[in-house]
């Protein structure tokens, strides 16, 4: 595609996405058995992929691919249905990148710069002037063009998307040493002593995992980063350090471009990367008014949307009343004399009479049988509950059986319940 001379038009049209999706989240545990961290379920009816694939479409960019690896039939399956919406003959694109050695007959990706250096002869076809490269597994809503707007403005090499995180926290990201002017002089591997903001000494910039190059630049730095003995073809590891110390590396703040509704008092921003994060951002979107507004209708999240009925509510006697409070119930469910206090139940969940769930995250197609009370959970898909199961109320009990965090979430599966016998 010629690159538009126009000065006015918006940059994501001439911009691509490049997803980064192959990833296994192995502090999920059981969760990525089956499937990779940006296809694990939030929300009641997405998947963490969802956010980034929506945040580019709703910025404009209508080029999109996306690198899988890990355990991806889960994730192509999802991306193949619910993606398919792009029409190349609106010069619109969306390819699914599985690690397919295209540079050599034993070579999966890498790291995440290689697995854009696998894929240049895909991307050079469509010639995009800029490339957007996303993590495919954190939960936010950002507008690129925002970014692309400074990457240009600035003159960057590469302009690193970064949010703003208690400096002790940042421990545990790559972190963005800044000047005055949010110039990068130093980044950091999880630094045990981070460095502070100027201006603002107890936050630090971590970054986001976004990164924004002009597409030639790019290919430029990932041959060279190919040739380079020793390199470990990543991002982070490799590409970013080596422009901050010999080009031109800028940091973006998230705060400026994040996409909040008049119900989001600050910017949003999660790495639901363990279980009980995982559990904390679907619980809190129970709250009367969440931190992230799933109900914005002018930056929706798109995903993969069944067809099923309406959630059902059914008998209305003590102790056997179809409710839920506080809660998300998803279309395909049906509480039958259960009670959901404070959950989130995906699509398709069944509880039958006298069950009763609390802090619960029910992922689709789960069963809870008769007199079940689970708190403090999440539940993987189609795992069937027996009748009588308790979990939540004894801690020693719950670990000898299932997987429970440091802060009492029991991670449920259904090899954890046949090997109970």
């Amino acid at each position: 595609m010629p690159v538009r001379t126009d000065s006015s038009a918006p940059l994501a049209r001439s911009a691509m996405a490049f997803v980064l999706a192959g990833g296994r989240g192995s502090r999920l545990m059981e969760l990525t058995d089956r499937r990779a961290k940006p296809a694990v379920f939030f929300g009641g009816k997405s998947r963490i992929i969802d956010f980034a694939l929506s945040n580019a479409s709703n910025s404009g960019i209508r080029r999109i691919a996306v690198a899988t690896q890990y355990k991806a039939h889960s994730l192509i399956r999802h991306l193949q249905r619910g993606w398919n919406f792009l029409r190349p003959e609106r010069n619109e694109s969306f390819d699914i990148l599985p690690a397919s050695q295209r540079t050599s007959e034993t070579a999966w990706y890498e790291g995440t710069a290689d697995a854009v250096y696998q894929n240049i002869d895909i991307v050079a076809d469509l010639d995009p002037r800029h490339m957007v490269i996303l993590a495919g597994d954190h939960i936010y809503k950002m507008d690129y063009e925002q970014m692309l707007a400074q990457h240009v403005e600035s003159g960057a090499d590469v302009t690193v998307g970064c949010v703003t995180v208690p400096r002790l926290e940042a421990r545990g990201f790559g972190v963005m040493h800044v000047d005055a002017e949010d110039r990068i002089v130093e980044f950091m591997e999880k630094p045990a002593d981070p460095p502070g903001i100027p201006g603002r000494e107890d936050m630090a910039l971590a970054s986001m995992g976004i990164y924004v190059f002009e597409t030639k630049l790019l290919f430029d730095q990932l041959r060279r980063d190919a040739a380079t003995p020793g390199s470990q073809r990543d991002f982070g590891r490799d590409i970013i350090p080596w422009l901050v110390k010999n080009g031109k590396a800028v940091a973006h703040r998230f705060e400026s471009s994040c996409v909040r509704s008049s119900a989001e008092a600050k910017p949003y921003w999660r790495d639901v990367g363990t279980v009980d994060a995982y559990w904390e951002a679907n619980i809190d979107l129970t709250d009367i008014v969440p931190e992230l507004d799933l109900f914005d209708r002018d930056w929706p999240i798109w995903t993969y949307a069944e067809i099923t009925p309406p959630a059902k509510f059914v008998h209305d006697i003590d102790d056997r009343r179809g409710e839920a409070i506080s809660s998300l119930v998803s279309g395909g469910c049906i509480l039958s004399g259960a009670s959901a206090r404070r959950s989130l139940l995906f699509t398709g969940v069944h509880m039958h009479s006298f069950a009763k769930v609390e802090g619960a995250v029910l992922l689709p197609y789960v069963d809870v049988g008769r007199h079940a009370r689970l708190r403090n959970v999440v539940v993987d898909r189609g795992v069937r509950i027996p009748d009588g199961l308790v979990v939540g109320e004894d801690p020693e009990e719950d670990a000898r059986r299932f997987r429970r965090t440091e802060k009492g979430i029991c991670l449920v599966t259904q090899k954890m319940l046949d090997a109970l016998g």
